[in-house]
């Protein structure tokens, strides 16, 4: 009876039915409300928390949580992984706000949220060839978001109750921004130990990361093929000859690119 019910959740979640499709893509549409809404209310004030829409969310994504660990065959490896882990602290941060009283800091644990989008692009790559022919710049623009909004969180964490000006999650925000773009406009600065040490990191490792993102955004999209003279496997969508050595290139094509 088990196996049976186990069956029927990997179709629904995996299979490739009408009802398979319109399921998953039901559940991409409630990860895009909830990451929107979380992104939105860490702007917020503590006394517009919505304990309610809250309680909702909570209960959504733990029946998904539930469903997915009992239809694989070893719940406990599954629950190990970083996408299960950062759901349940999601999912146990909704909850908590009954019994805790630092919400700006279950807010921020929210951000983790955003880590499910790569299970979206990865569900959408196979369901759109836009995305499949995009999906450099897609993933690249993903990483830059959940770069900024995580580290912007952690800002928060760590400073929202030692700086004065860091009184909410925008400010935290707008601090992060402005030092990966190397701005530093010098309206807040960071006072204590931890937070230089902070500063420090983003500016060694996240200005070279940023950088490298944007660019990847930014230019020219390229294509997967082998050239089977020298091995360059990055291309021009057009390309007739390989940049490298020369060798003639036929790049398969799904049609038409625009």
């Amino acid at each position: 009876m088990i196996e049976v019910a186990r069956t029927r959740l990997r179709k629904l979640y995996f299979g490739s039915e009408p009802y398979s499709n319109a399921w998953r893509l039901g559940l991409l549409g409630f990860d895009l409300i909830t990451i929107s809404y979380f992104v939105y209310a860490a702007t917020l004030g503590i006394e517009s928390q919505n304990h309610t829409l809250d309680y909702i969310i909570g209960v959504v994504l733990l029946a998904d949580y539930i469903l997915r660990l009992f239809m694989t065959m070893r719940p406990w490896r599954a629950a190990l992984e970083i996408t299960a882990i950062t759901d349940l602290i999601v999912i146990a941060s909704l909850f908590a706000s009954a019994f805790v009283d630092n919400l700006g800091f279950l807010r921020v644990m929210r951000m983790l949220r955003l880590l499910r989008s790569y299970r979206m692009v990865s569900e959408l790559r196979e369901m759109s060839k836009w995305f499949r022919r995009n999906e450099e710049i897609i993933h690249s623009a993903i990483n830059l978001i959940v770069f900024v909004f995580v580290v912007s969180a952690v800002v928060y964490v760590l400073e929202g109750h030692l700086n004065p000006s860091i009184n909410n999650f925008m400010d935290a925000l707008y601090f992060t921004v402005t030092t990966l773009t190397t701005t530093g406009f010098g309206d807040i600065t960071m006072s204590d130990t931890m937070g230089r040490f902070v500063t420090i990191l983003i500016m060694i490792f996240g200005v070279a990361l940023f950088l490298r993102l944007i660019q990847t955004i930014f230019r020219p999209a390229k294509v997967k093929y082998t050239c089977p003279s020298c091995g360059l496997n990055r291309h021009d969508p057009d390309a007739v000859h390989c940049k490298h050595c020369g060798e003639t290139l036929n790049i398969p094509t799904e049609g038409d690119w625009n």
